[in-house]
């Protein structure tokens, strides 16, 4: 038996029946986010991107967009553009629309100013709301399904109580035919064999050495000597981590012990169902926009130190590492690992965790939904460049 989601035309299913409205550049974001607000069912995407970042970054930014708009979280998609930008609103709105969900657009410099674009936007918003209520759930099977496997603020029983609880489903996921991706290679540095051993073939063993010995060369440029310690975070620190090592094991346990089928650039979608690691930095935000918009559907997220953030478009289910987080923070958290440290057995947590997670795919809402705590932000790794945004 499978879930019951929302029909894509492209064969995809969601479990959230969004529309998005999304900006292509950041001078867009005033009008996306009072469109956003002013329509009921929506979610608007806005980010600090645009001009001025290199090619990289520009490619970056418009396939993580592309991504987002493609996640079958989402109905329909209104993209709003300035109008000068590098990938413009026709662009981004021409590739989401390859999904044959509905998309239309807006922008700013030829509708007459964003007053203008704002009455435009929410009239057409409402119209694609409307007819996104009409589509009905249907059942489908689990290989529908991508989870996002994140972890944040870290302490010294993520590894031992949530991480592996999260595997745990992890693996039942993969089992059942649906496809996993965990990231932030920066706190995988330490476990090359480990994960190599596990990887699909060669190809895929010699992508894991090469994105993780990229990562250890650009900690040694950056933090010099440095680097073996000032990878983990001072919160991490307080939590009880004593090095990196300790933590990047902590952290590939919520992967489980499925597979490894590819490594993928950021935003990338897997080609294959399975376990993937994507290439993202220790950053948990950039992470989670990243791996939506590849495709996931649903992030689950342990913390020690205690993170309520969510995402636009996709349910975070926050699982706490200890009994004091679930304590007080627990407006915040939806699952508690810590009760292992009191004899519970990582298995049992990890079967709770699950019939949680059916709940959520089912429509119940997580912690961070129903605080409307959504955040996003696109990763960006070259310099800033000076460009006119003239055409």
């Amino acid at each position: 038996m499978g879930f019951l989601g929302y029909p894509r035309p492209d064969g995809s299913v969601g479990i959230r029946n969004h529309v998005a409205v999304i900006s292509t550049v950041s001078y867009a974001n005033g009008v996306v986010q009072a469109i956003a607000d002013a329509v009921d069912g929506t979610k608007g995407i806005t980010h600090s991107e645009g001009d001025g970042r290199s090619p990289r970054d520009l490619e970056v930014t418009a396939r993580t967009l592309i991504g987002l708009g493609s996640n079958a979280n989402v109905a329909a998609v209104l993209v709003v553009g300035l109008g000068s930008e590098a990938h413009g609103a026709q662009e981004i709105a021409d590739a989401i629309a390859k999904t044959g969900k509905p998309v239309e657009r807006v922008v700013i410099q030829q509708s007459g100013g964003s007053r203008k674009s704002v009455e435009r936007g929410t009239e057409i918003a409402r119209r694609l709301v409307g007819a996104a209520r009409s589509i009905q759930r249907q059942n489908a099977d689990w290989e529908k399904l991508t989870v996002a496997m994140e972890c944040g603020g870290s302490d010294a029983l993520s590894g031992i109580t949530a991480n592996p609880s999260i595997g745990c489903f992890a693996d039942w996921l993969v089992k059942n035919g649906g496809t996993v991706i965990i990231s932030e290679v920066t706190e995988m540095i330490g476990t090359e064999e480990i994960l190599g051993r596990r990887a699909r073939n060669e190809e895929t063993a010699q992508k894991i050495t090469a994105v993780l010995d990229k990562q250890k060369r650009l900690a040694g440029e950056v933090l010099g000597p440095l680097a073996s310690g000032a990878t983990i975070s001072p919160g991490n620190v307080a939590g009880g981590i004593t090095s990196i090592q300790e933590k990047s094991l902590g952290c590939i346990a919520k992967g489980g012990t499925s597979t490894i089928m590819d490594v993928l650039e950021y935003a990338a979608k897997p080609e294959h169902r399975g376990l993937h690691i994507m290439d993202t930095p220790g950053s948990d935000i950039f992470s989670i926009t990243g791996m939506a918009a590849a495709g996931a559907q649903l992030v689950i997220f342990s913390t020690g130190r205690g993170s309520p953030a969510g995402f636009p478009i996709a349910p975070v289910v926050k699982v706490s590492t200890n009994n004091e987080i679930w304590k007080d923070l627990n407006d915040d958290m939806d699952v508690n690992a810590g009760k292992i440290v009191d004899g519970t057995r990582v298995a049992e947590v990890g079967e709770e965790l699950g019939e949680f997670v059916r709940s959520i795919v089912g429509g119940k809402e997580t912690k961070a939904e129903a605080n409307r705590y959504d955040l996003l932000a696109i990763h960006a790794a070259g310099p800033t460049v000076r460009r006119s945004t003239a055409r």
